[in-house]
Parts: C-alpha cells; structure tokens; sequence
C-alpha cells in the first residue's frame, strides 16, 4: 500500500492502481465515459483529466497510475475547465436528439454534460452524419451518429465475448465503429454492449421506441434459462414487462446477462400466452372456467386411479420450474400414490442417484481456475456467462482442455482437444485416466491408451492449482454418464480437481432437492414418454421439444387416457386434453437454485396475463379437490419453508463432491448406442422458442437448419 492525497484527503491505496480506482475507494466522482471497471483501460474520450501536482497538464485518471506522495486534485479549476473543454468536444457532432433517444434518461453523456456542457456551442458548422447499419435483430445500430468512439463495445467483444464483432475504421472525424464487411453481430452476449454504451448509439432493437426510462418500474428477478441464475432487473410499464437488464451480482453473473436472458421476454407479450383454462372436447379446444377445468382434472385422475391404480398416472416436470412448483409437483404424485415423476427429460441413462449434481465448485471460482477439463459442453452456447468466466481465467494463464465430437468454438484458446465422437466418450475420458494413472504410477480405472492428446491433457491437469473438471449437458445426457462421472471423479482425486455438471436448467439442482425424482419402482422420464401411463401431468415443458423422445414422445402420450398441460402458452393441444394457464417467471414468486446451489428467491413483477394463475396455487387446489393433505399453504414461501436440505438463501451448496454409485468396475467402455440430446442456444424451453428476435438470430437459424437435416 502507498500513501497519496486525493482533494485534501489522505488515501492508503494498492500500488499499481490508477487515479480512477483510488477515486472510487474514496467515493469520489470522476466524470467518464471511456472507462469500465470490466474492461481495460482505453484512456480515449479523457472525461476523466484531473490536476496531479507537479504534472504540467491534467491527466487521464483511468491511465495514471498512482505514485507515493501523489497529490491529486478532481475539483480544482485545471481539472474542470480540462473536463469542460473535452465535453464541448465530444458535443461538437452530437445530433440535438434527445427528445426521441432510447437512452434519454439514462445517458451518461446527458448526465455529465449537465454539469460540465456549455450553456452555448461555439461550433457552427455542419454536424457529421454516419450512416446507420443493420447488425441483426437484437442491436440498433440506426443513430451511430451519436457514437462518441469511446470503443467500450470494440474492448468488450475483445475481451469478454471473446469475438471482435465491431471495430474502428478511418480516422478523426470520419472515424466510426462498424462491423467487418457489413457482417451481423451474433455473440450470445451481444446485448451487454447496449448497456456499455454510455450514448444512444447502440440500443436494442426489439425495445426501440416502445417506452421512455422514466415511465418504466424496476423490479429484481432471476433469469429462469440456463443454470447461472443470472440477476435481473425487470422493466415494467402499465403492467407488461417492457425490458430486461441485468442486475450487478459479482458472485453470480457479475454485471452481464446472456442474450436469452435480456431477450426472451419477448415470449411474455405474445400471441401463444393460454390466458385460460381450456378442455378438448370431441376433438374441439373449448375455453372454461378454473372450477370447471380442476373438477375435470381431478375427476379425471379419481378415474383413472380407481380402474388403473395410482402407477397409471405420470408427472413430468421441467427443470425450468420454480422449486416450490417442483416440490408441489412431487408432493401430489407421493399423496396420489404413484412414484412416478421426473425432471430429466433429455437423459439417456437413469441410474439411482447418490448426492446432488451440481458444478462442484462456486461460479466465481471458474474466473480463477488454472487448470479446467470440460467434457461434453458446446461451453459457449450451452453456458453463455460460465463461459466468460472460463475466457478470463485464460486471460490469467489458465489451460482449458476439452474431450468433446468436434473442435471446440469457445471462443478462448483451448490448449488441448481430445477428439473422439459422443460414442466414444467413455473411452477417451479412460484414456486421460490411463496417461495419469501412468504420470503416477497408480492402476488405472479403466482400460486406456495413452495417447499424445490424452497424455496432453493428463500433465496440463497434474500441474496447476486450482483446477475443475466440467460435465457439460451432453455428458449429463449421455447414455453411459455414469461411467463418465466416475472417470471424472477418479481424474479429479487424482490431480486435486473439483468435478461437477455444468447443470442444464435454472433449476436442476432445485429438481433434485425437490425430490422430483421417481420413487420405489418409480418410472423414469424415458418410460413414461414410452407409453403405457393413463394419466399424464405436463408441467411447463413440452415432450416433444424438451424430452429426448423428440416427436415419438407425442405420439406416446396421444394413447393416454388424459394429459393434462401446465403451461403459459398453447402447447401440447397435439395431443394434451386440458391446458391450464401457469404464469412464467415474471408473474409469480418463485425459488431457483443454480448450478453452484445457490437458492435465490424472486417475488412476480407483473399480475398474470388473463385467468393465469401461479402453479403453485393451481397444484395447491387440485390437490385439494384430490384429498390430498399438507396442501393448505398460504404463500409460496410456505412451500419454500417445507423444502428439506436447503442451503443458506444466497450461499452456494458445496458438498465435497459428487457421489457416483458407480464403481472402477463397473466402467462400460463400450460404445453408446444413442447420442446424447441437447438443446440449441435458443430451444433451451419455452420461452426462448417464442421469443420473435431471439429466433431470427444466426444461431438459432443454424440449429433450426441442423434439426431439419437430422430430422
């Protein structure tokens, strides 16, 4: 630590810092626009000068490092005139639009320029103009005469993304950021660099002109997609949820949200939501009242238990579910007395489960790995954010290695690739057990061959410190995961790394504590989706787009007696024959727990569109009319409080590792008979697949085109 002074305030600082951080340590102001904490230092738009004793002219605080026995001034007549002659600058060419900006009251260059702009211009000739540009269907790009080439959006896609989508052509004035020979930016974080822009030059596109900052509530949510749980802040107007934009949570998603994340809200608004209760009757859809529609329902199931027995009757339940409904869900199926229910709807194999699954690690530590085996992720795509944190250990020095079907496209370098089809994985995963068995001079697990990419990845593990092994979705759906997770575990003792599942869902890890898991001779996700169940339950998930059965799974469920939808939108009407409206996310409170264990709580942000209702009320009436106990909650956080096992609210579940029932023995190195099942980026559930903007994307035009040729 060195000593400085800053405005007449004596400061213990880090050496090494710059004037900027030793400003925000003391609460001090600085007016920028160039520099982001996120980012590295561009000292480009030099908002931020400041009077530094002893320094001839002001200087840039974000690039000044400190020095001991530095005085610095920010308020002193040198600093502010130096600050104002840079604000009557960056206006010189800025268009008068402010009136009609998107970014109008929430621009940082309108902000500063209230307390460093000119009362007048001094500049009278013509503004520059830049044309605007089409870059896809999530960012604007319509207004770049209001950029200010501060190049926060260049440094991001650099940095954090991992893909330089924008950059700088020409000079001086005719600078300006474009993409490469008129391409579209298609990063799955693209969005965060709406947010990095301080001016109205990059705004989103499905959000454009469709309400002002001010006329807009915010409201905390978790992101119901993949397992990051990323914090949300939702924006609201006149009831209907307007905007998405993330909540700064530096444990979790830090400050930055995927792109189905930001966008998928586009689904809450549209014209597949079920806003009531609906019966097919004679093959016609008719709508009905709540009372009607549950009577039906649980007549229905009185039926069918009483000619066929409770283990005719099926639950199958998404992972994308709140823990409260999952726990409900599973508490019906035990007071029906059927043991059939399960959330893996894509898994090959279902062995019974010893421990949680869940990453084996907290999410921050994969910023700061040095070591990391990802097997069976498209990372990128699959886990948007733990991707980024994967690309900035890198940056540190970190080795990433992958076992996977294809060269990775992680967009960070990956050290060493052990190629092998999802066939084989069990194998090639045996054959870095067999290279470090042998750098060790312990028995292998399994029968392996030491090959140059095996050995690769076997010393790039043995070396380093903090090191994970990483089970990505495909690994979890794998028809042997079994023996893949016990070669991992076995690796990981081996070299001292954790090992856990990158997890699917918002809620996998929740499914699991939930206990919505088959019971003593309880029915799998597979078998019920077989045929062969009277009864089926479909809460929030749709089999034929969510299930590895893909359209087989419509087919078995067309010969039920009754399948019965929960869902927001009109899904399943092929061959379900009553849908009940549930709200999504924003329209009812709700538990996820994220792939680190980590419970985070959310309230609704909006009243139910129509005659929705939360499933958790709905599960609380039927089982009721079922005569069902223990149903008489009040509130979901009474539901939440019956949850056994649960983690501190906010604190990561870290159990010391994965349990595997599966031991040295049992590890099948044959090859697997199906592939394993996993979603596109923006297939991920229900509302990704209605969101209009996310669907016009390249990467979902791209697994849509794969499906096609598949199919």
């Amino acid at each position: 630590m060195i000593e400085i002074e800053l405005d007449g305030k004596k400061l213990d600082v880090a050496e090494g810092s710059t004037i900027i951080h030793a400003a925000e340590q003391a609460g001090t102001y600085i007016p920028h626009f160039c520099y982001h904490k996120k980012l590295s230092i561009a000292a480009s738009c030099r908002m931020c000068l400041v009077d530094v004793e002893k320094m001839p002219k002001p200087m840039p605080a974000c690039a000044t490092t400190v020095a001991a026995g530095m005085i610095i001034r920010t308020k002193s007549a040198k600093a502010v005139n130096a600050q104002k002659s840079v604000m009557e600058f960056l206006l010189i060419n800025h268009p008068l639009d402010c009136p009609i900006c998107d970014q109008g009251g929430e621009c940082q260059l309108q902000d500063i320029a209230v307390g460093y702009g000119g009362g007048t211009s001094r500049y009278e000739e013509e503004k520059r103009v830049v044309t605007g540009k089409d870059v896809g269907p999530l960012i604007s790009m319509q207004e770049m005469s209001r950029c200010i080439q501060c190049t926060r959006c260049v440094r991001f896609g650099q940095e954090i993304a991992g893909v330089m989508e924008f950059g700088m052509s020409n000079r001086g004035e005719h600078a300006e950021i474009e993409t490469f020979v008129g391409q579209s930016v298609d990063s799955e974080l693209s969005g965060n660099m709406i947010d990095t822009c301080p001016v109205g030059a990059l705004t989103s596109r499905p959000f454009r002109y469709s309400a002002r900052t001010w006329e807009l509530s915010r409201r905390k949510s978790v992101s119901p997609h993949d397992s990051t749980g990323a914090n949300l802040i939702v924006q609201v107007k006149n009831g209907k949820v307007m905007r998405v934009v993330p909540l700064e949570n530096e444990a979790v998603n830090e400050c930055w949200i995927a792109d189905r994340d930001r966008f998928s809200y586009e689904a809450l608004n549209s014209d597949e939501r079920l806003t009531g209760p609906m019966i097919k009757q004679g093959g016609t859809w008719k709508s009905v009242d709540w009372q009607t529609a549950l009577a039906y329902v649980a007549n229905g199931l009185k039926q069918i238990k009483a000619d066929h027995g409770a283990a005719s009757i099926g639950a199958l339940v998404s992972p994308h579910s709140t823990l409260e409904e999952l726990f409900l869900a599973s508490s019906l199926m035990s007071g029906l007395g059927s043991p059939n229910i399960d959330y893996r709807l894509r898994n090959a194999e279902f062995p019974a489960i010893e421990g949680i699954r869940y990453l084996g690690t907290s999410i921050a530590s994969l910023s700061e790995l040095q070591r990391v085996l990802v097997v069976g992720s498209n990372l990128r795509k699959d886990h948007p954010l733990f991707a980024q944190r994967i690309r900035q250990a890198v940056r540190k020095g970190g080795v990433v290695n992958a076992i996977a079907s294809a060269t990775p496209n992680w967009a960070m370098p990956v050290a060493n690739t052990l190629l092998a089809g999802d066939a084989n994985w069990v194998q090639a995963l045996a054959d870095v057990a067999a290279a470090v068995a042998v750098a060790k001079g312990v028995a292998a697990p399994a029968q392996g061959n030491v090959s140059a990419a095996a050995k690769a990845i076997a010393d790039a593990m043995l070396s380093g410190e903090r090191k994970a092994i990483l089970l990505g979705n495909a690994a979890a759906h794998h028809a042997k995961a079994s023996s893949l997770l016990a070669l991992a575990n076995w690796i990981g003792t081996q070299t001292g790394a954790s090992v856990g599942y990158l997890t699917e869902a918002a809620n996998t890890v929740g499914a699991q504590l939930a206990a919505a898991l088959p019971g003593a001779k309880g029915l799998n996700a597979a078998q019920m989706l077989s045929g062969g169940l009277k009864a089926v339950l479909l809460l929030n998930n749709e089999p034929v787009f969510d299930s590895a059965a893909g359209v087989a799974a419509g087919a078995a469920l067309d010969k039920a007696e009754m399948v019965v939808t929960f869902s927001p939108f009109k899904a399943n009407m092929a061959f379900s024959d009553v849908l009940l409206p549930i709200a999504p996310f924003t329209e009812t409170p709700g538990t996820f727990i994220n792939a680190e264990g980590r419970v985070q709580s959310f309230h609704a942000v909006v009243k139910p569109l129509g005659e929705t209702r939360p499933a958790w009320k709905v599960l609380r009436v039927l089982a009721n009319l079922l005569g069902v106990p223990g149903f008489d909650f009040e509130s979901s956080q009474d539901v939440l409080a019956q949850v056994c096992g649960l983690p501190e609210a906010g604190e990561p579940l870290l159990p010391a590792r994965i349990l595997n029932n599966t031991t040295q023995a049992q590890i099948d190195l044959s090859p697997a008979a199906v592939a394993p099942v996993v979603a596109g980026i923006y297939a991920l559930d229900g509302l990704v697949r209605r969101a209009a903007s996310l669907q016009l994307t390249a990467d979902a035009k791209r697994d849509a085109a794969a499906q096609e040729v598949t199919a």
